[in-house]
């Protein structure tokens, strides 16, 4: 092939395809074109050579002329969505707008929010705080002593009270002669003055209660329109999301249409898959049964062997049957003959007899001879055949000993390492029950530790709950003696220990003060003061533990 100027030349030879091979000597270059030759060249135009070479990348062009297309849209696309992404006067704008604001008004009504939320947690706090410091001081209130020393305290308020009252009755009495009009003037003009004051009090919150109500009003107003506002701005912007959503779906569906065809390809090449799997199965199931045909006529012929020793079996225990047979025929027969004729079966008897006899001695000898040689012939075999079977038995006889040895030695090894690890597990064990003695023992003296620092710790708490009691006692009588009250009451009340009893106070068991009572039906509490009633009674008895008629009761 040759290009020259505007033409291009291409020859064949005749009967020659452009596929084929050309003959011999084709590439010689010192062969000289003929004009045969000459005339089988054909000149194509440059038009026809551009025309044939644009048939032939046609395909290729157009796909860099799609790539290139399509690069180009997407260039636009995104030149388009950075032009538009930050304008305000579209749609997506616009919306992207009120949802930055929507969240900006979200973050403050948020940061609102948490600020009451802190508000009302300290409120609460606060609340709580002097909700326990009201139960702790209840809960004192509510303690024994407390509630001693406050009935103390009521009756010096209830016998002040009634000196109160007896004062005022002898005042009355004294003041009735010519005071009554003045105290009832009085009284009046101070009624008076009472019911103008509650008026003005009740004009003046009734005024407070309108302008409440007003100001009420006017935020219910407020939030009404706001509420309505928020509604039109949210329709209008369902509208626009509604736009978009649609736009959305339908995008969608274009997207589903392409993964469906996706799909129903991906389904053709599994469906093709699965019918080549189908054919490799069957021709393993025809080799299968190939192999299991193979096994059937195997199975069939061991069969067919067993059944015929069966029947070889069968047929010699005919013949012995049919042997015994002709033996119980011929005794009856001869037995027969016996009864017909006795002296001539007798004498024929006993010449076969003799004859049997002969005979039977003929063939017992053949018979014991032949025995002979095949009980020789089967003792040696039985002998070689036992000897054999000694050895194997012997040869298996040593391997199990040797694997029982084995077995043993593993067997004892294995108890020994089981005595081992039970032996340290029992050293574990008495260290361990030692330990935990010992951890035992230090945990209950740490417990009569903890008891002690406990009783310790509840007597110096007692100690500070009778000193708070003391200060609180003794500012209450303080101030009661400021009032002129009687503190007796509260003094009794306000003695040391614990307990409402008469007895000693016991300094070890916390300064509680216990009550003893008699031994008879009147269960009157015992005084606490000394006599010396018993000591004569005390010294007459000293060392003497017989009874006496009269009882002596406790002393301090």
């Amino acid at each position: 092939m040759e290009l020259t100027g505007e033409t291009v030349k291409y020859g064949r030879r005749k009967g020659q395809s452009r596929g084929s091979t050309p003959p011999s000597g084709a590439n010689d270059k010192s062969r000289l074109p003929t004009e045969e030759d000459l005339r089988q060249v054909t000149i194509l135009s440059q038009g026809d050579w551009n025309r044939i070479a644009a048939q032939l990348e046609k395909k290729s062009r157009d796909e860099e002329k799609r790539r290139a297309l399509k690069e180009e849209k997407e260039a636009l696309k995104k030149r388009s969505q950075d032009m538009v992404k930050n304008w305000s006067n579209t749609i997506a704008g616009q919306r992207l707008k009120k949802l930055e604001a929507r969240a900006i008004r979200e973050e403050k009504e948020e940061a609102e929010r948490v600020q009451v939320d802190i508000e009302e947690a300290k409120y609460q706090a606060q609340c709580r705080k002097e909700a326990i410091e009201k139960a702790k001081t209840l809960q004192y209130y509510q303690t024994d002593r407390v509630k001693g020393f406050h009935g103390a305290l009521l009756l010096t308020e209830v016998l002040k009270e009634r000196e109160a009252q007896i004062s005022l009755k002898t005042q009355r009495e004294a003041a009735l002669s010519g005071r009554d009009k003045d105290l009832l003037a009085r009284y009046q003009r101070d009624l008076e003055e009472g019911i103008l004051e509650d008026h003005r009090k009740a004009v003046k919150a009734i005024k407070e209660r309108k302008k409440v109500a007003e100001f009420q009003l006017k935020q219910v107003e407020k939030h009404i329109a706001d509420t309505e506002r928020e509604i039109v701005e949210d329709i209008k912007e369902g509208e626009d999301l509604k736009q978009q959503v649609l736009h959305y779906n339908t995008e969608k569906a274009k997207i589903e249409g392409i993964r469906r065809q996706e799909k129903v390809d991906l389904m053709k090449a599994h469906k093709q898959t699965v019918a080549d799997r189908d054919l490799i199965r069957a021709a393993e199931g025809q080799k299968e049964e190939e192999e299991e045909e193979q096994i059937r006529i195997f199975a069939a012929a061991k069969k067919k062997m067993t059944k015929l020793r069966k029947l070889r079996e069968q047929d010699l225990w005919h013949k012995k049957q049919d042997h015994v047979n002709q033996m119980v025929d011929k005794l009856d027969g001869q037995l027969k003959m016996k009864m017909d004729d006795e002296d001539d079966r007798i004498a024929r008897a006993v010449e076969e007899r003799e004859a049997a006899r002969e005979k039977e001695a003929m063939e017992k000898q053949l018979n014991l001879e032949k025995d002979l040689k095949e009980e020789a012939e089967h003792r040696m075999l039985q002998m070689k055949q036992r000897e054999q079977q000694e050895r194997e038995e012997k040869r298996r006889e040593l391997e199990a000993l040797h694997v029982k040895m084995e077995a043993d030695k593993l067997f004892a090894a294995k108890q020994k390492e089981k005595y081992q690890q039970a032996r340290d597990g029992n050293a574990r064990l008495a260290k361990f029950h030692i330990k935990q003695a010992g951890e035992r023992q230090e945990k209950t003296l740490k417990e009569e530790e903890e008891k002690l620092e406990m009783d310790k710790k509840n007597l110096e708490l007692l100690a500070m709950e009778e000193q708070q009691f003391q200060e609180y006692a003794k500012k209450v009588i303080d101030h009661c003696e400021k009032g002129e009250r009687n503190t007796y009451p509260l003094r009794k009340a306000a003695r040391e220990g614990h307990g409402g009893g008469l007895g000693p106070v016991f300094e070890g068991k916390g300064g509680i003060r216990p009550s003893y009572l008699v031994n008879d039906y009147t269960d009157v509490e015992l005084p606490h003061y000394q006599r010396n009633s018993t000591d004569a009674v005390k010294y007459s008895h000293a060392g003497n533990t017989s009874k006496t008629s009269k009882r002596l009761g406790f002393v301090w």
